[in-house]
Formats: structure tokens, sequence, C-alpha cells
């Protein structure tokens, strides 16, 4: 698969929270260093996703905000 975005960061799936329309993924990067994203429940099937899949998280965005 080829991607245009840059940010490819590799980690575990460590939860998965379906919803009623969206689930919540939680993937670790690193100890302690996790990052969330939220997907429709019908990705998380296809995608077969479940706790201890390695997956790659891909972010793409115009904007990053920092906040102090």
């Amino acid at each position: 698969m080829k991607l245009s975005a840059r940010n490819v960061l590799p980690g575990k799936v460590v939860a998965v929270t379906k919803g009623a329309t969206t689930a919540h993924i939680k993937v670790e990067l690193a100890p302690g260093l996790t990052v969330f994203s939220a997907i429709t429940n019908e990705a998380v099937d296809e995608l077969q996703l479940k706790v201890g899949d390695t997956v790659s998280a891909v972010i793409k965005s115009s904007d990053v905000m920092i906040g102090k």
C-alpha cells in the first residue's frame, strides 16, 4: 500500500471499543506512548482489527495545535 502521508507510526492495538457506529482504537507506539483513532465499525470489521494486532497509525493533517 502506498500513501502520500509521511507520518506512519508502527504500533500494536491495545484496545478496540465499538460504539453504535464508531469504534475507538488505542494503539501503543512505544511503552507509555499511545495514540487513539476513531473509525467506523465497518472498517474494524473489514480490517479484522483485534487487540494484539500490529498496525500502522497514519496521520495526515494540515494543522497541528499545541496547548500549554
